[in-house]
């Protein structure tokens, strides 16, 4: 019983320590966490701006695609057009 004490006695205080310890760690986890959160939310900007780039890329694309699709009707009843015999 004597040695049970004893190691309570010693089992106490070290228990405190590494309790201090370990709350004292989260505080400098905590900075750690903001620094992170910060360059997330930095990441999460751009991958925004990246993808209204994209959006405004594919929008134009379209517009180019269906422009060309006129261009193509066009050039193609022109070649079928009869030929026109010159002047003169």
């Amino acid at each position: 019983m004597f040695m049970t004490k004893q190691y309570l006695k010693m089992a106490r205080p070290l228990g405190v320590a590494i309790v201090a310890l370990s709350l004292g760690a989260c505080a400098t986890y905590k900075d750690e966490f903001a620094t992170i959160n910060s360059r997330l939310d930095q990441l999460d900007t751009k991958v925004q701006g990246a993808a209204q780039s994209a959006e405004s890329a594919n929008q134009s694309a379209q517009q180019a695609n269906q422009r060309l699709d006129q261009m193509e009707g066009r050039l193609q009843r022109l070649e079928s057009a009869p030929r026109r015999s010159p002047r003169g």
